[in-house]
This record gives structure tokens, C-alpha cells and sequence, in this order.
């Protein structure tokens, strides 16, 4: 029954759903990353199991921004007991917070509601930040004043402090980040002349948002005092770029959106308004604050027009440049990122180079037959009705089989194998290679651009298509040949191949291209509308072999009959010309000459054996190079990945991770508002999550995951 629904579902296609339910995949985490109590058998995790299992890994991922300790942070919002260990009840607990819309902010206020009542007290909340807060002395610090003005407005003042609810706690953090920058600014303004030094504002910036940030921006915030009149920063200017920070997201969206719509995917300050202003409903950005984006996104552009890769320098906090990557990777006894990516590109283009090899030597086996008889109806001349050798497609296929057995169906095949391997490897590798770099940022690609690129696709692939199509041509038309003149002996195709020299290969070159472009460029866009438009791909929903293969053929019957015109005249020029027949000396004297002598019906010759041939060949041929993707997978990790997990963000360097990890990463980043150091636990004695452990045993893992 098994192998029954496996067929099926190859054929028909399916709906994919994921292998695992969450319940199941956070099970799997637990057991992977689980200890057992030799004394009582039960399992559990200990710190360093717990952050293993949130980040899916041993230790081996960057943790540059927020460093892998400070994901010991959330053992205590897991830990319900105070227990020192996770048990599988409290990890399902766990995970399933994580899958609320709102864990972020909910895995923070649990982490302060220490006594489980749904209330966050002001003391609690002053303790547990203290007990977390890294060993760092007060002068490498920011101050910041907790009894402030603004903290009496969400708590009351001294002595009529009220408890916070969970909603009243996530504005408190929502409103947090621009309280810290008013009163750091105020810290550094001795002279209260509304200006800090570029340096001062660097260190604000990195004690309260450089776990946001990247380190280009980072390294290059002193620069900011260019932007003005002064060489100081103003008040203004360090909450015009709060706000820039806190509203990245939107940023990124709204360049990529100008982006899409610039003919060279470039943008201008200009281009940057106009999309936010129909992208939001409200003026969102001053001018301050986007020529303080243009500013660090144009430090290495000095034109004013820049590219979603210049702006993701500054959205992806995880941006690192192209030399650092190469230090770290030699520093770590790695492979620079630049040779694994020319590796790597190398690996995928090799990759789609063999399947397209195999599965255009499928479709050319498949319909070979169809195409001689095709050839052969193409070549006959009908000027004169005594010459005509076949009445039509059929007759021409009874005939072959009868004059020069099953076996003269397959004359020139063996040419056609050898070279369709790299005509259509070209062919299928440009066009994704085309339409990959022409893509929207939302992975879309307009209708202009598909058929740029099959059509450049079509192009490309003539440089093997010609020499194959003359061998092949005349190996299929010498048979009809023998029988019918007396003496004309079999040629081989190495004969044929040394006869014609290297131009002589090429003859028709030109015919050729007229046929190859127009159908690439109908074929190649009009099969991925049908797949999606019609038959609803979609990355929930996987197509049969069957519902490619009718894709294939649909998109191949116009592309296939609307360019038999070239096809004929194609032909006629690289056919060898018999005695008494005309000898066509190019395209425009093949094209009138064939007009006047056979009529316009004569540039449609074999069309419907052609629909018949190219329509099933493209079908079987990309029906088979999907399967084999499907089958056999570049990276299979990442497909056995692809269940469960999201893109943290449309960055330059976005990656795919699993939900708990993107969540629990989110949670962190809030949670280090309140202070850049908290859980960095490194200098201390015993790590405040262990402070109530009841299980000793789990300390010398601890130290394992701290490093020390």
C-alpha cells in the first residue's frame, strides 16, 4: 500500500504537509538533547542540552551578536520548578509558548514573573535584572536610572508601586529603547547644549541597540557627525536614528519594493519616499531620518543610487564583510567563504549540467521517431507532384518501417544523445540561471523578463544545437535516399562531421536561431504559468510526474507550431540538395523560393509532426529534470529541513532556521533591551540560572557551555 500511494503521489502530485506535527518535533528535540538520571531513569535537559535544543546545533553556529551563553536566559522561563533541569513536560510547556504569536514578549515577562502569578512585581523585576546582568563595572556602561520619571509612570512612584500585568509589561519594553537613548544622551551632554561627540554616541548605540546592528554600521556610527552642520551630534539626530533602527523592517521592505520597480535595481532618496508612501498610510520617515539611512547604507556608494546590497549592510545585524568571513574561516581552520562559494557554485552548476543531460537524452529517445518523420516530410519538395515520396506524417511512418525496418526510426540517434546532453543541460540551466537573477525581492519575475530569459536560454543552446541538427538531419533523410537510388552508399556520422569541416557545422546557423529564440521564449514562460496558474504549485503543493508532463506538452504545442516556419527553412538549408533540386543559398532566398514554388502552406510542413515531437520531448524532458531535483536533491539537509522552518528575514545573508530557534532569538533581542550585558555570565562564580539548582551535577556542563 505504501509503495502504491509513493507512485501516486509521483504522479498526481501532493499536497506537502509537514513529515512531523510540532508535538512530534519537539519530542525529537528533547530525546536528542536529553540526559538520564542514573539513580531515577528520568530524562531531562541540562543548560547546555536546553540550548542545543533551542538552536538546533552542538555549538556551531555564529553567535557573534548574541553570544550562546545568553541563550541560558530562557532555562528559567522553561525551568517552572527552579529545578535546575527541563524536563520533558516543562520543554513541551516550553515549545509550546514559542508557537503563540506573541512568544517574544511572553517568554520575557515569564522570565520576570519569578513567582508564576501572571504579575510582574517591581522588586522581582529589579532583582532578576541584577542577578542577570553581566559582571560588567558601572563606568563601561551607560547608567540608567530605573526610578526615573518615566519609570514612575508604568509603576508608580516610590512607596505606591503598583504590579505590572503581561500587557502593561510589553509597553513598559516596547517604550524602553528610547527612554534608555534620552537618558544616555543626557548623561553625555555635561554642557546641556543639546550636543555628545560622535565617539559618545557610538558607545550609546552599542550599549543599547548593538545587538540590532551590524558590525559594518557599528564600526562606522562616528560618521554620523558628517551628515550636519556641526561636528557634534544633535538630540535630533540620535532619535531620528532610533527610529530608523526600530523600524528596520519596514525599511527593508520598502527598498526592495523600489528596488523592483527601478529598471537597474537601483534606488534614490526620491524612489525611497514614493514607495513608503504607498506602502504606509502615514508619513512613516522624515527627511532626517532617510538621509541617515542613505548615509551608512552609501558609506562604500557614493552615487546616491544604491542596490538592495548596499542597504543590507545595515538591515542584516548578521552582515559580516566579505574579508572578515575569510579571516574567521582561516582563523577557525575553515575554507574562505569565497573559495567554498566558487566551490559551490561550481557543485550546482555541475549539478543541474548532469541532470539536464539525462533528462534531455529521456525526451530525445522518446519522440525520436516523430522527429525523423518530421525531418523527412520537411525535406520533401513539392514542386513536382511525381516526387513526392510520403502523402503524409503517417504514411511516411508506415513506409520507414516497412523500407527500412523499426531500427531505421532511430537513424541519428546516436548524434542526437551525444549532443542533446549539453543542448539541453544549456538550455534549462541559463533559464533558471536567467530568471534567478531577475527575480523580484518577492520571488516573483515579471512576464517581459520570462521570456528574456527563455529566450537567452534558447540563444545559448544553438552553439550545440546546430552541429547536432545537420549530422543528425542528413543521417535521418540518407536512408529514403539509398532506397531509391541505386549505389548511394550509407554515411556515418564522423564522415558527415569531416565532410562539413567546422563551418560547414554551422550552416543554417542563422535559421536556427530564429527557431530556438521565439520557441524558447514562448515555451519556457508559458510552462511556469501553466504549473502555477493552472495546475496551483505552489510550496505547499508538489506536481506529479503526469501534471509536469501535461505542463510540458501544452507549453510546447504553440511554441512547437509557431516556429516551424524557421524549422523548415532550417532544414532545407542544411539538407544536402540532390540533383535537380534548388540549392538554397540563405534564409531570404530559402524563405522566397519556397513561397513561389510550393506556396506559404510549404513553411508549415511537418508543424503537426513537430507539435507531435517537441510538445511530448519538452514535456518528458523537463517532467524528468523536476523529478530528478526531486529525487536526488544538491543539498537533501536542506529539503529534510524545509518542514518547520522560516526565513528570519528578506536580509542579504537571510538564512533558514527552525521557528523555535527565530523566536527565541526575537525573545533575546528584547530581553537585551533592558541591558546589552544581561546573561552574560562569564567572571562570575556560578551562573544566576543555576543559583537555585537542586541538582549540582549539571554545574560542570554549565561550565562547557560558558567556555570556561
Amino acid at each position: 500500500m505504501a509503495t502504491l500511494e509513493t507512485v501516486k503521489s509521483s504522479l498526481i502530485g501532493q499536497d506537502q504537509t509537514p513529515e512531523e506535527t510540532p508535538s512530534q518535533q519537539s519530542r525529537a528535540a528533547f530525546d536528542r538533547f536529553a540526559v538520564q538520571d542514573e539513580t531515577s531513569g528520568e530524562r531531562y535537559m541540562t543548560v547546555e542540552g536546553f540550548v542545543n535544543a533551542i538552536t538546533q546545533s552542538s555549538g556551531a553556529q555564529d553567535y557573534h551578536k548574541i553570544s550562546r551563553e545568553q541563550y541560558a536566559i530562557l532555562f528559567q522561563a522553561a525551568d517552572r520548578r527552579n529545578a535546575g533541569k527541563v524536563t520533558l513536560s516543562d520543554w513541551v510547556v516550553f515549545t509550546n509558548l514559542l508557537a503563540k504569536p506573541d512568544a517574544e514578549y511572553e517568554i520575557a515577562f515569564r522570565l520576570f514573573d519569578t513567582q508564576g502569578t501572571g504579575r510582574v512585581t517591581w522588586d522581582g523585576f529589579v532583582e532578576t535584572l541584577e542577578r542577570n546582568r553581566g559582571n560588567v563595572a558601572d563606568s563601561e556602561t551607560v547608567p540608567f536610572d530605573w526610578n526615573s520619571k518615566w519609570a514612575n509612570l508604568y509603576v508608580g512612584k516610590k512607596g505606591k508601586r503598583h504590579e505590572l500585568t503581561y500587557s502593561q509589561f510589553a509597553q513598559m519594553l516596547r517604550g524602553l529603547q528610547g527612554e534608555r537613548l534620552r537618558q544616555a544622551f543626557l548623561f553625555y551632554d555635561r554642557d546641556d547644549n543639546g550636543y555628545i561627540e560622535p565617539e559618545e554616541f557610538a558607545r550609546i548605540v552599542r550599549d543599547t541597540v548593538g545587538h540590532k546592528l551590524s558590525d559594518h554600521l557599528l564600526q562606522n556610527l562616528p560618521t554620523l557627525c558628517n551628515l550636519g552642520e556641526s561636528s557634534k551630534i544633535s538630540y535630533s539626530t540620535v532619535r531620528a536614528f532610533s527610529n530608523v533602527v526600530r523600524e528596520m523592517d519596514m525599511v527593508d521592505n520598502i527598498v526592495r519594493a523600489a528596488a523592483s520597480r527601478s529598471a537597474d535595481g537601483r534606488i534614490t532618496k526620491t524612489d525611497f519616499f514614493v514607495q513608503a508612501s504607498r506602502m504606509t498610510r502615514y508619513s512613516l520617515f522624515t527627511p532626517m531620518e532617510v538621509d541617515i539611512l542613505f548615509h551608512f547604507a552609501g558609506l562604500d556608494n557614493a552615487t546616491g543610487r544604491l542596490t538592495v546590497e548596499d542597504f543590507a549592510k545595515i538591515a542584516d545585524p548578521t552582515w559580516i564583510e566579505a574579508g572578515d568571513t575569510a579571516t574567521r574561516a582561516v582563523a577557525e581552520g575553515g575554507v574562505p567563504a569565497s573559495t567554498t562559494s566558487f566551490l559551490s557554485d561550481l557543485l550546482e552548476s555541475a549539478y543541474h549540467f548532469g541532470l539536464g543531460a539525462v533528462a534531455g537524452g529521456f525526451g530525445a529517445s522518446v519522440v525520436y521517431p516523430i522527429d525523423l518523420v518530421k525531418t523527412r516530410m520537411q525535406n520533401q519538395r513539392s514542386k513536382v507532384v511525381g516526387q513526392l515520396m510520403y502523402k503524409n506524417s503517417m504514411d511516411c511512418f508506415k513506409k520507414v518501417i516497412k523500407n527500412e525496418g523499426f531500427k531505421g526510426l532511430y537513424s541519428g540517434l546516436g548524434p542526437q544523445l551525444i549532443g542533446v546532453a549539453p543542448e539541453k543541460a544549456i538550455k534549462l540551466t541559463v533559464n533558471d540561471l536567467v530568471r534567478g537573477k531577475l527575480k523580484a525581492a518577492d520571488g516573483s519575475i515579471p512576464i517581459p523578463y520570462e521570456i528574456l530569459a527563455g529566450g537567452t536560454a534558447g540563444g545559448c543552446q544553438v552553439i550545440f544545437t546546430n552541429p547536432l541538427e545537420i549530422v543528425k538531419i542528413r543521417l535521418q533523410v540518407q536512408g529514403e535516399l539509398a532506397k531509391n537510388v541505386a549505389g548511394v552508399p550509407r554515411r556515418s556520422a564522423l564522415w558527415i562531421v569531416k565532410s562539413l569541416g567546422l563551418f560547414g557545422l554551422y550552416r543554417g546557423a542563422s535559421a536556427c536561431l530564429m527557431r530556438d529564440i521565439p520557441f524558447s521564449a514562448i515555451y519556457f514562460p508559458t510552462y511556469a504559468h501553466l504549473k502555477k496558474d493552472y495546475f496551483g504549485e505552489s510550496p505547499t503543493k508538489k506536481l506529479g510526474i503526469l501534471q509536469l508532463l501535461t505542463a510540458g506538452a501544452i507549453a510546447g504545442m504553440p511554441a512547437a507550431y509557431l516556429t516551424t516556419p524557421a524549422d523548415v527553412i532550417k532544414t532545407r538549408l542544411q539538407v544536402e540538395a540532390r540533383k535537380g533540386e534548388t540549392n538554397y543559398r540563405g534564409i531570404v532566398h530559402a524563405f522566397t523560393t519556397i513561397l513561389r514554388e510550393e506556396g506559404p502552406k510549404a513553411l508549415f510542413k511537418g508543424g503537426p509532426a513537430r507539435i507531435f515531437r517537441s510538445s511530448p520531448q519538452f514535456g518528458a524532458t523537463l517532467a524528468a529534470y523536476e523529478f530528478l531535483q526531486t529525487t536526488f536533491p544538491l543539498h537533501p539537509e536542506d529539503e529534510a529541513a524545509a518542514a518547520g522552518t522560516l526565513s528570519p528575514g528578506l536580509t542579504k545573508q537571510s538564512e533558514k532556521a527552525p521557528l523555535p530557534y527565530l523566536r527565541s532569538r526575537n525573545a533575546l533581542k528584547i530581553i537585551l533591551d533592558l541591558d546589552v550585558n544581561f546573561g552574560n555570565y562569564r567572571g562570575r562564580s556560578l551562573s544566576p540560572v543555576l543559583s537555585t539548582s537542586a541538582g549540582a551535577s549539571t554545574t560542570p556542563r554549565l561550565g562547557g557551555l560558558l567556555g570556561k
